[in-house]
Order: C-alpha cells, then sequence, then structure tokens
C-alpha cells in the first residue's frame, strides 16, 4: 500500500501553508499526485434587500468568494511545483463540507488544517471533525503551527477499536518511512496493565510482519482522568511529528460531554494526527 494521490483542503480564512507544505512533502516522499481543493458560498447578509440592489449584491459576494478562491488556487499551485507527480485544482461555489466530501472519491488521503476556536461558518469552512467521519479517507490534520511533516517518529496511540485498527492500515506508508516507531495505550477504566500490554504486543507484532520495527509503551498510571494529558506526555518523551490514532472510539456524544482523546487531538497544536474512522 501507497499513498499515490493526496488532496489537501485548502480555507478561505485560516492560513495553508503548513497544510500544503504536509501535503507536498507527503507527495514527494511517494511519488504522488497532488489535488487542491477548496469550496465556499457566499452567506448573505442578516438583514433584509430585495430587488437589484440584492441582486448586485449577491453578485459582488460570488465574485469575491471567486476571487479568494483563484488567489488559493495560485498559491496551491506555487507550493505544489515541481514536488508532486502530477498537480490538480478543484473548486466550486458549494457548501465546502459537501463538495470536500464528494471529491474525496479521488484521494488516497486527505491533508487538512487543525480545529478553530473560531465560529464554523458552514459557507466558507469546513472542519476536520466533518471530514473523518465521512471522508471514508485517512486524514492528517496538520495545526497551523508546525512546520510541514516530520514522520521519522511516530506514535501509534492505540485503542482497542475498529477505529484504531483502521487508522493503523491507513498509516502503514507513513509507518514505514519512520526511523522510530513507538505503540502506547494508556489503560482506562475496568482494563488492567497486563491485558494492555498483551494487547499492544499483538500490534507491535503485527507491525513487525509488514517491515516495521517498534516498540511498545503502557504508562503504569491509569489514564481514566487524564488521558490527553498523558498522550502528550508520551508523545513529548518519544518526539513524536506525527500520531496516529482511531477517531471516536467512543461515540461523539460521550466525547461531547466528556471529552476525549479525538477532540483533544483535532485541538492539539504540536504535532500532525492522522486519523481514521
Amino acid at each position: 500500500m501507497s499513498y499515490a494521490t493526496v488532496m489537501v483542503s485548502l480555507a478561505l480564512d485560516q492560513p495553508n501553508e503548513a497544510r500544503l507544505e504536509a501535503a507536498c512533502r507527503i507527495a514527494e516522499r511517494f511519488d504522488a499526485g497532488v489535488i487542491g481543493i477548496a469550496a465556499a458560498q457566499f452567506s448573505p447578509p442578516l438583514y433584509f434587500t430585495s430587488g437589484e440592489q440584492a441582486q448586485n449584491l449577491i453578485d459582488e459576494g460570488r465574485a469575491a468568494v471567486k476571487n479568494r478562491m483563484a488567489e488559493l488556487e495560485a498559491q496551491f499551485r506555487g507550493a505544489a511545483k515541481n514536488r508532486a507527480k502530477s498537480v490538480e485544482w478543484r473548486s466550486a461555489l458549494d457548501f465546502p463540507a459537501r463538495y470536500m466530501l464528494q471529491q474525496a472519491r479521488c484521494a488516497d488521503i486527505i491533508v487538512s488544517g487543525g480545529h478553530s476556536d473560531v465560529f464554523s461558518d458552514p459557507f466558507v469552512r469546513t472542519g476536520p471533525k466533518d471530514l473523518v467521519m465521512q471522508a471514508g479517507r485517512p486524514l492528517l490534520v496538520v495545526p497551523d503551527t508546525v512546520t510541514g511533516l516530520d514522520p521519522s517518529s511516530m506514535l501509534v496511540a492505540w485503542k482497542d477499536t475498529a477505529e484504531a485498527r483502521r487508522a493503523i492500515a491507513d498509516g502503514l506508508p507513513l509507518l514505514r518511512k519512520a526511523k522510530d516507531v513507538t505503540v502506547a495505550e494508556i489503560v482506562e477504566g475496568d482494563d488492567s496493565r497486563p491485558e494492555a500490554l498483551s494487547r499492544v504486543r499483538d500490534v507491535v507484532a503485527w507491525l513487525s510482519r509488514h517491515g516495521i520495527v517498534a516498540r511498545e509503551l503502557v504508562p503504569e498510571r491509569n489514564g481514566e482522568r487524564d488521558a490527553p494529558a498523558q498522550l502528550d506526555r508520551i508523545a513529548a518523551d518519544v518526539g513524536a511529528g506525527v500520531i496516529v490514532a482511531g477517531a471516536y472510539g467512543h461515540s461523539r456524544l460521550r466525547e461531547l460531554i466528556l471529552g476525549g482523546i479525538t477532540r483533544h487531538l483535532l485541538a492539539q497544536t504540536a504535532r500532525c494526527v492522522l486519523l481514521s474512522h
């Protein structure tokens, strides 16, 4: 398995440099094509107007969106020049989530920015939560503060769920490029550390059959209350540039109410995260 096509989602109202650099590095490493994609709808104002004035307002708004997407295309093509096997641009006057989820069929992996605390306007922005839940493709989340992609050291945040199994399989191409791979599980609830060690050793053995040498790590401390903080400490200790994890192993309602690893990984700004659902 490899990545033949990388899709990078560009935002109209957020920085795009970090995600573009990460997408281009993947394209270089795997001799892959790269597709840049952006979409937005003109968001009409809340105040009422009608007739010719309303039509002029709509026309001006749509023209502004088209101009911004033309700027993004130029930025994308400038970043991808001579760095990918092929370069393609796709854009539309459409709701970004709907358009990007439709186009995900073209990609092996999607690169996106991280979660923003700013109010998410569905007319101009699609968040990583929507992409990872519905795209059917692995999502590489690249925080704006990260200077590119460094997969030399990778951390697999293991949890014995279907989502984690899919994530590690989706991450195999990058894991093969890594010099150092750690598989870690944080013990939660009624689980015991010996049981977690047994699971992690199975994963390490599975990776070895794919030609990947990995080490196991299960912290002594139970992570029921501070799993996100424990994961951050582990990632810092091993120098991980990329974390591989399953997305929403718990229900989204539980994550919304109690918090969880997925929400934390989408919001953190220290490193890239490869997520699958």
